[in-house]
């Protein structure tokens, strides 16, 4: 079949490298795509917020399968547009899609059913969020309520640092809106991913990211800088509960409500000592941790997509390398601020050849002479399995000090929860 992948990202071009290995499939597009994707299949330039545009591209490739890799496009109401017009897709509506476009709705979800997750308040201007703050003290945790790309989240410490980031949130970095604050969980997180069609779940697999933007988990969040699965502590008694307290309840929610979810769901999860609590769900495979499952993965990806998108989740089985996986972002300086642009990396090649190790792109282009540069935030995922999570990680560090680019930088401890 002809297959459309939607989507730039590090998260596309390991979608793309597991599609790439389907007997399933006859061509692959990817649109944008990125230097990286284009070893996949083919990159084709559309502009994905023209809905019209990506219908008229799947009419000229004679697309058989839309995969929708990010959020935004799925916020939008892709999905919906591609359904109407009879094409197949992997990828939530827009209205399932409101999980990840507002924190307020998934909040919602979880009340109606009875989903474990933080106490919390919203917020529609900043006097009202700053008064909850003030009564609750801190730490607490304040979320702009619609998308912004992993960083609209503030743990704040003081009740200062929570006044600030509200300000922000209503006035500042993403313009009015409601904030979310829920109170401070502690624990270990986890990224959970299940497929979900209707009523219908499958359990995918787990991973530990690295949000903080450094070593020891210091800094600004960030959309994340580093991930491993599998991750210790999700024990596989620990998945069966999060599916029947936390996934399953969401589906069937999200089905009575007439918005039911078709694609994957990404659990964010707080592991406390009262059991797993969902931080917050998106509505795709997580960016780096869609990389590390993507290694590990031993089914074939597109027909496990095709099969959720078909409604056929009951009739599929996952299985997994027992090998662990682990992915180091490099960053373009600035990140997670304004990043620097345009500097030259070389030596990806010959990291890519180191046992174990896979390079994928996430923010890269080339330039007039057909040089790999830096063109967004998290520019590379240098990703390596190992026998055990130490092996990993040091060959994923040794990819990444065979690249020579010094105007990046990652963090240098990845994993450092299971390693101790």
């Amino acid at each position: 079949m002809n297959v459309l992948l939607i989507g730039s990202g590090g998260r596309e071009h390991a979608l793309a490298a597991a599609m790439a290995r389907s007997p399933l499939l006859t061509r692959l597009f990817i649109a944008p795509g990125n230097p990286g994707t284009a070893a996949c299949g083919e990159n084709v330039v559309v502009d994905v917020a023209s809905h019209g545009a990506v219908l008229d591209l799947c009419r000229l490739m004679s697309i058989d399968f839309v995969v929708v890799g990010p959020e935004a496009p799925l916020v939008a109401g892709l999905a919906d547009d591609l359904r109407s017009a009879g094409v197949k897709v992997f990828g939530h509506s827009k209205a399932a899609a409101r999980l990840e476009g507002s924190k307020a709705f998934t909040k919602e979800i979880c009340d109606a059913a009875a989903v474990p997750t933080a106490a919390y308040g919203r917020f529609a201007d900043a006097a009202s969020a700053k008064a909850h703050i003030a009564r609750h003290g801190a730490p607490i945790v304040v979320k702009f309520d619609g998308l912004a790309a992993g960083k609209g989240v503030v743990v704040a410490m003081s009740a200062a640092e929570a006044d600030a980031a509200v300000d922000d949130m209503f006035a500042g970095q993403f313009g009015h809106g409601e904030v979310v604050i829920e109170e401070f969980m502690e624990g270990e997180e986890v990224s959970f991913f299940a497929l979900v069609h209707g009523e219908q779940v499958l359990p995918l697999a787990a991973a530990q990211d690295h949000k903080r933007v450094g070593d020891g988990d210091t800094g600004p969040n960030t959309g994340g800088m580093g991930a491993y699965s599998p991750a210790p502590v999700f024990t596989e008694a620990m998945q069966a509960d999060v599916m029947e307290r936390i996934i399953r309840p969401t589906a069937l929610e999200m089905a009575r409500r007439g918005m039911p979810c078709s694609g994957v769901l990404f659990a964010g999860l707080m592991i406390t000592k009262d059991g797993p609590k969902l931080i917050e769900y998106n509505a795709r495979f997580g960016d780096p941790e869609c990389q590390v499952l993507m290694l590990r993965l031993q089914t074939d990806l597109l027909a496990l997509l095709l099969a959720c998108a078909e409604g056929r989740l009951d009739e599929v089985s996952v299985r997994w390398s027992a090998d662990f996986a682990l992915a180091v972002v490099m960053a373009a300086q600035g990140y997670p601020g304004e990043p620097l642009k345009g500097s030259r990396i070389a030596g990806v090649d010959a990291a890519a050849a180191l046992p174990g190790v896979t390079v994928f792109h996430a923010g890269t282009s080339t330039d007039a002479a057909g040089r790999l540069v830096a063109n967004g935030g998290r520019v590379l995922n240098v990703s390596a399995t190992g026998r055990t999570v130490a092996e990993a990680r040091a060959r994923a560090y040794a990819a990444v000090d065979a690249i020579d680019w010094p105007e990046g930088f990652c963090r240098r401890d990845i994993a450092w929860r299971a390693l101790g």
